[in-house]
């Protein structure tokens, strides 16, 4: 089975989360698909988008998996970004979680295989 994910995280500062959000991803947006929505590229197929709505903002909580988590946390850090938390699940997994300026997870983890 092919599959392609498109998840979202809503927001209610298009302007301010854009940026915020370059700074997470180290990129500019691949498109932007309204005035309030821009879209990054995680990998083949793999996409995260920002929308402002303002109804649902604060609550999304997304993960993705790395292979060297600790040089992505240095990477963020020279970004200006830095980990709210850090949970250790035992056997070398572990996940760093960032909040945007609405609250948002997004989490970057990494698993000893």
């Amino acid at each position: 089975m092919t599959v392609d994910l498109f998840a979202g995280i809503p927001v209610t500062d298009h302007a301010r989360s854009l940026d915020w959000y370059r700074r997470l991803f180290g990129a500019e947006p691949a498109f932007l698909a309204t005035a309030t929505e821009a879209v990054w590229e995680m990998a083949p197929h793999r996409w995260v988008y920002v929308e402002q709505e303002l109804a649902h903002a604060g609550h999304a909580r997304t993960t993705l998996l790395v292979p060297d988590l600790e040089a992505r946390i240095v990477e963020l850090a020279g970004r200006g970004l830095e980990p709210h938390r850090r949970e250790d699940y035992g056997g070398g997994a572990v996940k760093v979680v960032y909040r945007d300026p609405d609250g948002n997870e997004f989490g970057f983890g990494h698993t000893q295989e």
